[in-house]
């Protein structure tokens, strides 16, 4: 979100409103709990005009480009597509949708054009002013000192992708900055950055209850909230691999940095689960468009964006 010229808590409080605004997104998304299918791809190819774009094309023409990528996903060409073909295809979509816009918002933070983007311009692209904080100062506003416990934390960002000895970042360090999940030299950044957030008691790994973080238990009420069964199962069974009861800077990783690749074994499963006709848990062309729609509305295509970008269904690429 960019913020205009304004104070700061003012400004974490649109971010706290956006946030809000989950709640009706998903009611959009899951009208009385039914999947809209529409939804997705509105929400994922951009708006209404990537959508009217997106049925501007003819159906021979959709046919050809899906086929294309189907061909592409097939990785050892047996006419065949595997759980494992899918995920790294879903995971390689990930990737390539996440470089090409931070590629695009490098152009639109470098006002000057120089080929780099500075602190200043980075601040100005996102506020509309340069702002800076005492980093020994706390604030006696709590609103505002969240806020700038946050801008603090992306100026450390920024200045651990800068690698050269240039005052700003080049598309490389860009990249780095935005998305330091992709980056292995930003890795031991995202580590100890998780560890001084929530490591409370400065052992080098988090516990159950650091990871809970402020909550705690209503002495009067039976049983935790819904919500803190969840985040227990989530540290029990999704993060703590050798079940000590912490975190360790391996296991923190996975948690703090987003696992595109359990998202993409997920949704290749639940499209073998749909669209696997005789049951021999992989896909073939046939099936696939048997099934066309639902395909399309998969994160295996980017929900449709795919037909439209030649990187995907390009024959030569």
């Amino acid at each position: 979100m960019r913020l205009g010229s304004r104070p700061a808590a003012l400004g974490l409080l649109l971010l706290c409103l956006a946030a809000a605004g989950a709640g009706d997104a998903e009611e959009l998304h899951y009208p009385q709990g039914e999947h809209r299918s529409d939804y997705d791809r509105e929400a994922l190819l951009g708006g209404q005009e990537e959508v009217d774009e997106y049925v501007k094309l003819s159906p021979e023409e959709q046919h050809k480009r899906l086929k294309s990528i189907i061909r592409k996903i097939d990785l050892d060409s047996d006419g065949f597509l595997t759980e494992s073909e899918l995920s790294s295809w879903i995971q390689m979509s990930f990737k390539h949708y996440a470089m090409q816009e931070a590629k695009q918002q490098f152009v639109e933070y470098d006002k000057n054009n120089d080929g780099s983007v500075s602190w200043d311009e980075y601040n100005i692209q996102m506020y509309d002013r340069v702002i800076d904080f005492d980093e020994n100062t706390a604030l006696d506003d709590a609103e505002e000192e969240s806020f700038r416990q946050l801008h603090l934390k992306d100026k450390k960002r920024f200045e651990k992708a800068n690698q050269d000895s240039s005052p700003g970042l080049n598309l490389e360090e860009f990249i780095a900055f935005e998305h330091p999940e992709e980056v292995d030299y930003m890795t031991e950044f995202v580590i100890q950055e998780a560890l001084e957030e929530h490591d409370k008691n400065g052992d080098g790994f988090v516990s159950l209850e650091e990871f809970l973080g402020d909550y705690r238990r209503d002495p009067t009420a039976n049983e935790d909230p819904e919500w803190i069964l969840v985040e227990k199962d989530r540290f029990l069974n999704d993060y703590d691999k050798d079940n000590d009861g912490r975190l360790d800077p391996q296991e923190l990783l996975s948690w703090v940095v987003p696992n595109n690749q359990g998202i993409a074994q997920e949704e290749a499963l639940h499209l073998i689960d749909e669209m696997d006709l005789n049951s021999d848990r992989k896909l073939s062309e046939a099936e696939i468009l048997e099934n066309q729609d639902l395909f399309l509305t998969s994160e295996a295509t980017d929900y449709g964006r795919q037909l439209h970008d030649e990187y995907f269904y390009h024959d030569e690429l």
